[in-house]
């Protein structure tokens, strides 16, 4: 033939790899094993071209060690839930159900019209029930482990989703779906207790020996652990005392203020009789609480007329400030300002008229003459205007004045993780549903195993703003499983993150009652080669 007829010759290979199952693999424990993973798509209705580079990709290295003599897995699924789905069948008047099933059968003709070399005997959409009933027995045995539990807490909540956000699902203070400005919330929400795992995901970064050292270190600074000192500052005419933990307790010398949370409980307590302060801590609110969102807003403070004791200098106090930069989620919700080697702490410094004191000074500077204006020193040094720290390194400095405040029994050395538990509750219909039955007389309670798969109304409403599921007539009513007394059905979903959260292990055994084939899971992971989103591997 005078030009490749793609057309013809790509269809008649296509069937011919699909009648023969070409790609189709089998659990062949004696055969050295290679999983090449790509990302799975979220079932728009059209593969554009970032899914071709990324899946032309993973194609490429399976097909190479499938001819080295691997036995390869190259398997393909849906990430079906989220609020794209639900806000297109709001705007179409369809079932997200539908809408989504609709885009997957278009998505896997376009991804087969390609000849990538899938085994599609192993597909999965996360919207099944088959797939998600095991991702609520998982949470159910995460509660009996104590990895998942209940609390309220302040959440980036955007208004024109009504629904909470992830910290990454808010881009510059805005919903990354919605774009509309994220406000603060408090909330009753389910979280799993990944802070509890911080140092065990440290020393596993160690063993990710072909992972590209940015993203390891993008890990580690997510993990951000740190050794520092939880440090009290007793509030003068007050039985009350303020935590802070800081790894710069060297610099405790050079404190001018405390700043604490808007929802800290002295703030709280404060703002009943001063509505100034609740007007502050109202316009506080209008901030999400990602650090990013944090740390680019105008600091902002507001004086309560508290002062506390200094822990190092006798007869010393300082002023407490309410401030808009600091979180009750991150550390103790407090914080001590040395304007001098911090510069948020010096911009704020000088908008309140606070003191700025050097305590650190470079070697070689002129120690009597050194002083701060206009940018804050955070280089290494040896201290100054610190009384029995004068001339030490930083290191040094740490060490003596950890051993002084415990002395005075003022502080303790403590370890901190950046890393925070992960709130998983969302107030959407399309996701899914939190095996819990909350009743008035014995609290959360799991739904029971053969109650199992709890499923999603099929008579839903979206006319009415607000979490749908909260808004229907029947489906959240039902009994108790332990006394028998009528109960609500949570309804809250997970975040969609918890379904990407497991889904390469379900690939290794796609069809089983069981969730997982241990076997089959010990033969296949880790992954060898996986494709995709920075975001994803961090």
């Amino acid at each position: 033939m005078s030009r490749y007829n793609f057309k013809i010759t790509e269809s008649h290979w296509q069937e011919s790899w699909e009648k023969a199952k070409s790609f189709n693999v089998k659990d062949d424990f004696t055969l050295p094993k290679y999983y090449v993973l790509e990302m799975f798509p979220y079932p728009s209705g059209r593969i554009h071209m970032g899914h071709v580079r990324n899946y032309t990709l993973g194609d490429v290295v399976a097909r190479y060690k499938k001819a080295q003599g691997f036995n390869v897995l190259h398997p393909m699924g849906w990430d079906a839930f989220g609020l794209p789905a639900e806000n297109a069948a709001i705007s179409n008047k369809v079932l997200p159900a539908t809408w989504t099933k609709e885009n997957i059968d278009t998505m896997r003709q376009q991804l087969k019209s390609m000849g990538f070399s899938y085994d599609w005997d192993r597909e999965i959409a996360t919207c099944d029930p088959e797939y998600f009933v095991h991702e609520q027995r998982m949470f159910i045995d995460f509660i009996k482990k104590g990895i998942a539990y209940r609390k309220k807490s302040w959440v980036n909540w955007d208004p024109e989703e009504n629904t909470v956000l992830a910290n990454e699902q808010v881009i510059d203070g805005r919903g990354w779906r919605s774009n509309a400005l994220v406000e603060k919330k408090e909330l009753t929400q389910w979280f799993l207790k990944i802070s509890a795992f911080g140092d065990d995901l440290l020393k596993s970064l160690k063993t990710l020996d072909r992972w590209p050292d940015r993203v390891k270190t993008m890990q580690e600074n997510w993990i951000g652990r740190s050794e520092g000192m939880r440090i009290d500052f007793n509030v003068i005419n007050s039985k009350n005392k303020i935590e802070v933990f800081s790894t710069r307790a060297d610099t405790l010398f050079g404190a001018s203020f405390c700043a604490i949370a808007a929802h800290h409980p002295i703030a709280r307590d404060l703002s009943k009789n001063d509505d100034q302060l609740a007007t502050f801590i109202s316009k506080c609110n209008s901030l999400g609480t990602s650090e990013a969102q944090i740390e680019t807003a105008d600091k902002e403070g507001y004086d309560t007329g508290l002062r506390v004791s200094h822990p190092l200098i006798a007869n010393k106090t300082i002023p407490v400030f309410v401030a808009n930069f600091v979180l009750m989620e991150y550390g103790t919700g407090a914080i001590f300002g040395c304007p001098a080697h911090d510069q948020r702490d010096l911009d704020f410094a000088k908008k309140y008229g606070l003191d700025v004191i050097p305590v650190v000074a470079p070697k070689d500077a002129n120690q009597k003459d050194f002083k701060i204006d206009d940018v804050a020193y955070t280089g290494n040094g040896v201290h100054i205007n610190s009384d029995f720290l004068n001339g030490t390194t930083i290191d040094e400095a740490k060490k003596m004045v950890a051993q002084t405040l415990e002395k005075n029994k003022s502080g303790k050395r403590e370890v901190t993780f950046r890393l925070r538990d992960w709130g998983i509750s969302r107030q959407r219909y399309w996701g899914c549903p939190i095996p819990i039955i909350n009743c008035t007389e014995c609290g959360p309670v799991p739904v029971p195993d053969e109650q199992l798969p709890i499923l999603l109304p099929k008579d839903i409403n979206f006319d009415t703003p607000g979490n749908p599921l909260e808004n229907h007539s029947t489906w959240k009513k039902t009994n108790c499983p332990k006394c028998g007394q009528p109960a609500l059905r949570e309804t809250d979903t997970f975040d969609t993150f918890f379904e990407s959260s497991w889904y390469f292990a379900r690939f290794c055994s796609p069809n089983s009652p069981d969730g997982l084939i241990k076997d089959n899971v010990n033969y296949w992971l880790p992954v060898d080669q996986y494709i995709g989103g920075v975001e994803h591997a961090v």
